[in-house]
């Protein structure tokens, strides 16, 4: 068992410092962090906690999966390494698949099963 954890369905009124209270209960916390929209800079809801021991990761994992904050039933688990994000999509990239090779992003072509010249748009 390691000593990352996830913590999904936070509040979105969640801090970090909210998450190091709660965490502390059950040993010494070496790292809690929310994730923030880059965008809007937001809470996404979710967080990791980093434990100082496996085993206090475990207790603390048996005792709040399920519990409330804010309202929310949390959902606290071992953190999994991030799966590698495959291509596609984005700014100007192909989205192909079985649309009929329709472009996507930003400036991309008709193309799709309406023939060369554009055919019926509605």
């Amino acid at each position: 068992m390691g000593n990352k954890i996830y913590v999904g369905n936070l509040p979105f009124t969640a801090t970090s410092e909210n998450l190091n209270e709660l965490f502390s209960k059950f040993g010494t916390v070496d790292s809690a962090k929310i994730v923030m929209d880059r965008d809007t800079g937001r809470s996404k809801g979710f967080g990791f906690v980093e434990m100082s021991s496996g085993d206090e990761a475990q207790a603390a994992i048996e005792k709040l999966n399920g519990s409330d904050m804010g309202g929310r039933s949390l959902v606290v688990n071992e953190a999994r390494p991030m799966e590698p994000r495959t291509g596609g999509g984005g700014f100007g990239g192909s989205r192909g698949g079985d649309r009929g090779g329709r472009s996507g992003g930003f400036g991309g072509g008709r193309g799709g099963d309406r023939g060369e010249r554009g055919g019926n748009r509605w």
